[in-house]
């Protein structure tokens, strides 16, 4: 985990298996260049407005289906590698995977599987007593489970409408992150961490998005809609610059071709020593700025000083360049 993969409004961090909060993370970590942060605080902005949409729709959802007092809130969005974000969950913990239709990759929401047994208690009646079954669901557990990940898929899809248009639509259920194969350990994705209380349990529930499936969705959203006059305004300042462009000075060289010499014959020249250029007599000139070659030419003068006259280049194909 490095600082890149944090963004700076969104601290938080999902709680551990237990359910209880862990201290908010203050002390420095470790920038790893190789992951640049790709969220910008414009997708940030974008994504909490979502996702707190999300959030309410879900809680009337979960209070509707489970009867019973529920709360979803959002606390966070971070940015993980895969591998790192299946990192910071338990062995055992309750994942629904889901497609992106219409676009590509795969989402997950994730919260403890006794959380997910307590639900199906809700469901069924239940109290939602504080022990459960650490299994996995049986086939009518299952189908309720679907049947509620459905409705928050579908509230899911309303919040994001604002963004791209979305239909999620569950494609399995896993209860071993590792078998959770909904994007490559490499892959840049977003988790959105949610506190949720479901009767007495106070769990976090964190949502993954791949940043790839959404980034031209998110660039095309930060995009300001500029008025007429704005767009007016932004054209000059473009035209102003790109003519003030052209008086802006640089350094010009004009040099014989380069040449290798060993180091041995660098570190041996003493003065009176002739250096072979391998230049031929009638052969032109680089033209050359920052090291790049962007014209030839012959030596002249000009009013008794120096002077080098721009040439056409003819490569050795016989073709001027």
């Amino acid at each position: 985990m490095s600082l890149s993969d944090t963004v700076a409004e969104a601290p938080p961090v999902p709680r551990g298996p237990d359910g209880q909060g862990r201290a908010r993370r203050r002390e420095p970590r470790t920038y790893d260049f190789r992951r640049p942060t790709k969220l910008s605080r414009e997708h940030v902005r974008i994504l909490q407005i979502a996702q707190e949409s999300f959030a309410r729709q879900a809680t009337t959802t979960l209070t509707s289906f489970l009867r019973t007092g529920a709360r979803m809130e959002l606390v966070g969005i971070e940015q993980f590698s895969y591998d790192d974000y299946i990192a910071t969950l338990p062995p055992s913990y309750f994942l629904a995977v889901f497609t992106l239709e219409p676009l590509p990759g795969k989402g997950v929401l994730a919260y403890p599987l006794d959380t997910a047994m307590a639900m199906v208690d809700h469901m069924l009646g239940g109290s939602g007593g504080d022990e459960q079954p650490n299994r996995p669901l049986t086939g009518m557990e299952s189908a309720l489970t679907g049947h509620l990940i459905e409705r928050l898929l579908g509230e899911l899809a309303e919040a994001f409408a604002a963004i791209t248009p979305l239909q999620p639509v569950l494609d399995g259920v896993e209860y071993n992150p590792q078998l959770a194969q909904a994007a490559s350990g490499s892959e840049t994705v977003m988790v959105a961490t949610f506190g949720m209380r479901i009767g007495s349990r106070e769990p976090d529930a964190t949502l993954l998005l791949p940043f790839t499936s959404f980034a031209a969705a998110l660039n095309n959203a930060a995009s300001p809609q500029l008025s007429e006059s704005a767009r007016h305004k932004r054209q000059r300042a473009y035209e102003a610059l790109t003519e003030r462009l052209g008086d802006v000075p640089v350094d010009v060289s004009v040099r014989f071709n380069p040449l290798e010499v060993p180091s041995g014959d660098l570190l041996s020249l003493a003065v009176g020593d002739v250096l072979l250029l391998r230049h031929a007599q009638d052969s032109p000139l680089q033209v050359t700025t920052n090291d790049v070659t962007f014209a030839h030419a012959l030596p002249s003068n000009h009013r008794r000083r120096l002077a080098a006259e721009i040439v056409p280049h003819t490569a050795p194909g016989g073709k001027d360049h």
